[in-house]
């Protein structure tokens, strides 16, 4: 989704950064509880200002919010408004979407992960914006970038 996003600005000549935010946090330091959320958000932070320095006016970034407390952190990181887009999506399209790229390693959890937080309703209510994400992936980027404004 975030590529796709990507794509579609850079089509129509917008300047823009993506950032899958998993990957940011994706390390392991045993035995300690938390250093994940703060080394990602650390990451997110510098990435975030180094990017806007340079002139980029559009962030893109995917990952999974699941409560107030880390909206708020993840917006104090980002450094600038930002709109959180939830997208709308059910099971299947979840097991879809995590196990379409078998080139791609993935961490072994994370369809658990996702499909506990779905069952949950992890997230609900504290998005901008709701789409619905079972739509193919341009269809979805377009009416994203269209409805905050960017195309």
């Amino acid at each position: 989704m975030v590529a796709d996003m990507g794509a579609l600005l850079q089509s129509r000549g917008r300047s823009f950064g993506l950032v899958d935010v998993d990957w940011l946090g994706w390390f392991d330091v045993p035995g300690e509880p938390d250093v994940d959320h703060r080394v990602t958000l650390s990451n997110l932070r510098s990435i975030c200002s180094t990017y806007l320095e340079v002139g980029v006016r559009h962030l893109v970034l995917a990952w999974s919010i699941r409560d107030r407390a880390q909206l708020d952190a993840t917006r104090a990181a980002v450094g600038v408004p930002t709109t959180v887009v939830r997208l709308d999506v059910d099971e299947a399209t979840v097991r879809a979407r995590l196990g379409m790229d078998p080139t791609e390693e993935r961490r072994t959890d994370d369809l658990a992960v996702a499909l506990e937080r779905l069952s949950r309703s992890q997230g609900v209510g504290i998005d901008d914006l709701e789409v619905p994400g079972t739509s193919p992936v341009r269809e979805i980027s377009t009416k994203i970038c269209q409805r905050v404004g960017w195309v």
